[in-house]
C-alpha cells in the first residue's frame, strides 16, 4: 500500500463503511487523522483501531450537514497537527424512492445539506490549510452523479451537484498546487443504503438496488488510496462503470438497459 507517512488527513463519514476502512488502510507509522462522523462512540472505535496500527488519530463528532461542525472539525484538526495535507470528502446520506410515491421532500433538501453542502462546509474551513501545504481534496462521489438512476432522483443529483463543485474548484485551484481528485464509485457492500431515507422519510431499512455484485469495501477503499497517492484528477471504480459511461455517450438508450437491470424487482 502506498505510505502517508509524515501527512495529516481528515475523513468524514468515518465512523464506518468506506470512510472508516480508508481510516484503517492509511493508518500507520507517521500518519495523523481526524476523524468525522456523527456518531460519536463508532468513531471512537475507528480511532482506537488506526491507533493499533500506528497512527495518531483524534474522533471529532461531526455532523457535516451543519456549518458550525464542520468548521469546528477542520479547525480542531489544524490546531491539533499544525496542518493538513488531505481532507476526504466521504460523509454522505442514501436514499430509494421513486418520485411519485414521495410526499414530503424535506429530506430531499437534508439528503442535498449532507452530500454537497457538507463537502462544501468543509472544504472552505480547509482550504487555507491546503494551500500552506499543496495538499489535496478528495470527494468521494458516486456513479450515480453520472448517471441518474431509477429511484434515486434525491441521491443522483446531490452526488451530481458535489461532483460538479470539486471540478470547477479544481481550475479554480489550477494555481495553489492543491490538487482534487473525484471518486465515483458503484455499488460498494457498505450499509448506506440500508440507513438510507425511504419515500417516508424514514430509514428505509433495504437497499433498492441489487446486492450480490457488490464491491468490497476494502478494495474500494484501497483504490481509492492509491488514486489519492498518484493525486489523480478522477477514479471511476469497476470496467462495467467505465464502460457505461463511454457507452452514454454513443448508446443512451444500452445504458438505460443497464441501469434498469441493476434496481432491484420487489
Amino acid at each position: 500500500m502506498p505510505s502517508f507517512s509524515g501527512r495529516v488527513i481528515a475523513i468524514t463519514g468515518a465512523s464506518e463503511g468506506i470512510g472508516a476502512e480508508l481510516a484503517r488502510q492509511v493508518s500507520g507509522k507517521a500518519v495523523w487523522l481526524a476523524l468525522a462522523a456523527r456518531n460519536l462512540e463508532k468513531l471512537e472505535a475507528v480511532a482506537a483501531e488506526c491507533r493499533s496500527r500506528g497512527a495518531e488519530a483524534v474522533a471529532i463528532r461531526c455532523d457535516v450537514g451543519v456549518e458550525a461542525d464542520c468548521r469546528n472539525f477542520i479547525e480542531t484538526a489544524a490546531r491539533k497537527y499544525s496542518s493538513l495535507d488531505i481532507l476526504v470528502n466521504n460523509a454522505g446520506v442514501s436514499g430509494h424512492a421513486n418520485f411519485a410515491d414521495v410526499n414530503d421532500f424535506a429530506w430531499y433538501e437534508a439528503m442535498m445539506r449532507v452530500n454537497y453542502m457538507g463537502s462544501l462546509y468543509c472544504t472552505r474551513y480547509a482550504l487555507p490549510h491546503l494551500e500552506k501545504r499543496r495538499g489535496q481534496i478528495v470527494a468521494v462521489s458516486s456513479l450515480a452523479g453520472k448517471v441518474g438512476i431509477p429511484g434515486r432522483t434525491a441521491y443522483s443529483p446531490t452526488k451530481a451537484a458535489q461532483a460538479l463543485f470539486f471540478e470547477a474548484l479544481r481550475l479554480e485551484l489550477q494555481e495553489s498546487g492543491v490538487d482534487v481528485t473525484i471518486v465515483y464509485p458503484g455499488v460498494v457492500a457498505t450499509d448506506l443504503r440500508l440507513h438510507g431515507y425511504g419515500a417516508d422519510g424514514q430509514p428505509a431499512g433495504r437497499s433498492g438496488l441489487k446486492e450480490d455484485r457488490a464491491m468490497p469495501v476494502e478494495a474500494c477503499a484501497r483504490q481509492i488510496i492509491e488514486a489519492t497517492h498518484a493525486r489523480k484528477r478522477e477514479l471511476v471504480m469497476t470496467l462495467q462503470g467505465k464502460i457505461g459511461l463511454w457507452l452514454k455517450l454513443a448508446f443512451p438508450k444500452v445504458v438505460d438497459r443497464m441501469v434498469l437491470r441493476a434496481i432491484k424487482r420487489d
